[in-house]
């Protein structure tokens, strides 16, 4: 059973299932993907077909199958310092500010949204720290769809790829070296809460109000623009009154809401609620 084949109209029905379930839209152009990245999954299962993959996703009330099914159609590209002038900006522009609306009466609350494996809000947490902030000023939430990613995450230990952007000092000072990989040091691990957060279900945002910063960068791209609408709208809601809202740099929210005011420091976007 070297290769099997994905019917048109199966492949339809599996990306109407991914969509439905998660808001993540694979175009035609895609097909080969699914193909390669969920033939190993059903070979593994011994199944004889996507068709008999696709009704056991559907019947299963293994939590597991779906969340494997959206790692294989997801890339989670991260690593530490990714797009590092927008954290410059939200760390050293947008932190300070928040503190001294809130009086220090209240920590500033930053959500990490598709966290993946975890390098982003853990970068976040080693800047601000870096910065001389104190862990009790902030709350950083990361969150995903993937089970899986979360459970790496939480781990904190990383290959040479996920940290090749750090300085050499933060390396030193907040990771140890096992020769092959890199474990982060309790002192940020324990900064950041991490939870299952699918992006277009309201039920799941609800866990997540009151938010200062949300990044929710490089994950647009997998919506269609009703998905899209659908998640910045919940990002919205999640955010307090003056909130900010980081997208990827190459991301744009323009035909999609109007509900931000897109902000330009140092040439990095960024949205505010208002």
């Amino acid at each position: 059973m070297l290769n099997i084949p994905l019917p048109e109209s199966t492949f339809k029905d599996i990306r109407d299932y991914i969509y439905e379930k998660s808001g993540i839209y694979i175009s035609d152009t895609k097909k080969y993907l699914i193909e390669n990245r969920l033939s190993r999954i059903i070979r593994e299962n011994k199944l004889n077909s996507f068709e008999d993959y696709l009704k056991l996703i559907k019947q299963s009330g293994n939590r597991n199958d779906l969340n494997r099914l959206f790692d294989a159609v997801t890339t989670n590209e991260t690593y530490f310092y990714r797009e590092p002038r927008q954290l410059n900006v939200c760390v050293e522009g947008i932190m300070p500010k928040i503190l001294a609306q809130k009086k220090g009466a209240k920590n500033v609350r930053i959500w990490s949204a598709a966290c993946s494996t975890g390098e982003e809000p853990y970068t976040i947490s080693l800047m601000l720290m870096e910065k001389g902030y104190l862990p009790e000023q902030f709350d950083i939430y990361g969150s995903d769809l993937s089970e899986g990613v979360l459970q790496s995450a939480k781990q904190a230990v990383y290959n040479s790829y996920s940290i090749r952007n750090l300085p050499e000092p933060h390396l030193k000072k907040y990771f140890s070296n096992s020769g092959r990989s890199y474990t982060l040091s309790s002192s940020v691990k324990n900064t950041v809460k991490f939870m299952k957060i699918n992006l277009v279900e309201d039920k799941n945002i609800k866990q997540l109000g009151g938010m200062d910063i949300i990044f929710c960068r490089n994950v647009l791209i997998y919506f269609d623009t009703k998905a899209k609408q659908r998640a910045v709208s919940n990002l919205y809601d999640s955010l307090n009154p003056g909130g900010y809202l980081f997208i990827g740099s190459s991301e744009s929210l323009h035909n999609i809401t109007r509900a931000f005011r897109p902000n330009v420091v140092n040439k990095v976007i960024m949205y505010q609620k208002v």
